[in-house]
């Protein structure tokens, strides 16, 4: 795949405060590398800057001294980070050199160290930028420090190269970036995820199972959802029970524990940690309903894990999944315990599996890698050309209609 003026595969470079494997930041930095492998394949030339960060404490045990090829064959410059989640200056070094390699820049996240240099690379050395912010632009009523945040979105401004637009993946999400850049160009192209060719589901049994997998925040909405389930015990006809999946701050966490206990579910609600690979999957496979309450969400990943594994769905109208009830394959509602509860009161008696089955489907027609590689690169093609307009565009290519919501 080249751009419309290079007789060579297009230079890609993507800089992220972290990279896989670091898996303690979520379904963001799963999404990040496959975006990154998508494109490869589609025939750019891909290179990553990030750091060794594997969460608040924990490091990546890599090599930092020169670029590696991962698994995936991608080539990663792991630079070490020595406070904090992404503070390196190491890779502040690094930056201009890789830069000026690339014919475009992809940065990810925001209110992170590796921003404002690249932002300052790119403006310097006149190297057109792609933003993801993977959904932080995006407020709710609990947001903190918002002061600081806008502070730091004024400097992000000020650096910013002439050829800048950012990608988001819903229109939520592209409305809050258009307010807080309103000079740059939007552009909406929802991430891709794998269906696996195989999976597995325990036998249905008389309890009905709920799973929350996420990392564990208060914008996750998971007190909602806890409420919800306390109104559950008197009025849903057949036993439940909820699988909490995922880590977070340990204060938040042991709060959590003690919600859980004050309304008196320690005997239907547990909570498991950080999950991954086999182990996540068997989750998957122990789940007839994932429900995700959240306020805010760009994107959800574990929303398309969970369709990917024929999981019926409960989503929040915090998250861009409006489209899982016509499809057939969950529901849409308010976060609010009274909504939830209901939520699940009505998809217990639903067929659960013949809604799962048509939200794998669903995935696999809308939603694959491929489909959303190309699109970036359409994204990549016009930022290289220069063009830029103070609007939202929605995908490009084969894309053209592809979104999680729909535009009235």
């Amino acid at each position: 795949m080249s751009s419309s003026h290079l007789d060579r595969p297009m230079k890609a470079l993507h800089v992220t405060p972290a990279f896989s494997p670091a898996h303690a930041y979520g379904g963001a930095v799963a999404a990040i590398h496959d975006l990154c492998v998508g494109l490869e394949q589609v025939g750019c030339s891909i290179k990553v800057l990030t750091t060794n960060g594997n969460g608040d404490k924990q490091v990546l045990g890599l090599e930092t001294d020169h670029e590696v090829k991962t698994i995936s064959h991608l080539g990663v410059r792991y630079c070490r980070r020595i406070w904090r989640q992404a503070i390196s200056p190491s890779l502040l070094r690094h930056i201009p050199d890789y830069v000026r390699w690339a014919d475009v820049v992809h940065l990810h996240g925001v209110y992170s160290f590796p921003t404002i240099p690249t932002l300052a690379a790119c403006r310097i050395f006149g190297k057109p930028l792609v933003w993801t912010p993977h959904g932080v632009l995006q407020r709710w009523e609990g947001s903190t420090r918002t002061t600081l945040k806008a502070g730091w979105e004024w400097i992000c401004r000020t650096m910013a190269p002439r050829t800048m637009a950012l990608h988001a993946t819903s229109e939520q999400e592209a409305q809050a970036s258009q307010e807080r850049f309103p000079g740059a160009e939007v552009v909406v192209i929802p991430f891709g995820h794998h269906v696996p060719e195989q999976i597995s589901h325990e036998e249905e049994t008389q309890t009905l199972r709920l799973l929350f997998l996420g990392r564990l925040h208060p914008k996750k909405g998971i007190e909602n959802l806890l409420d919800a389930c306390a109104l559950l015990k008197p009025q849903l006809d057949r036993p439940w029970s909820l699988t909490i999946a995922g880590g977070g701050d340990l204060r938040y966490v042991n709060s959590l524990q003690a919600l859980i206990e004050s309304l008196g579910l320690g005997p239907q609600v547990t909570m498991v940690g950080a999950v991954l690979g086999e182990t996540k999957d068997a989750l998957f496979s122990q789940a007839d309903v994932v429900v995700v309450p959240s306020y805010t969400e760009n994107f959800s990943v574990v929303m398309a894990e969970a369709l990917a594994h024929a999981i019926p769905v409960i989503a929040s109208t915090g998250t861009p999944w409006q489209r899982v009830e016509a499809a057939g394959c969950g529901l849409w509602v308010n976060n609010t315990p009274e909504s939830l509860s209901s939520a699940i009161q009505k998809m217990s008696a639903s067929p659960l599996r013949k809604m799962g089955q048509r939200g794998r489907e669903w995935l696999k027609q809308e939603f694959q890698w491929d489909v959303a590689a190309d699109s970036i690169v359409r994204c990549y093609e016009r930022a290289i050309a220069g063009g830029a307009e103070n609007r939202v565009l929605h995908g490009y290519g084969r894309s053209s209609s592809h979104g999680l919501m729909q535009k009235d």
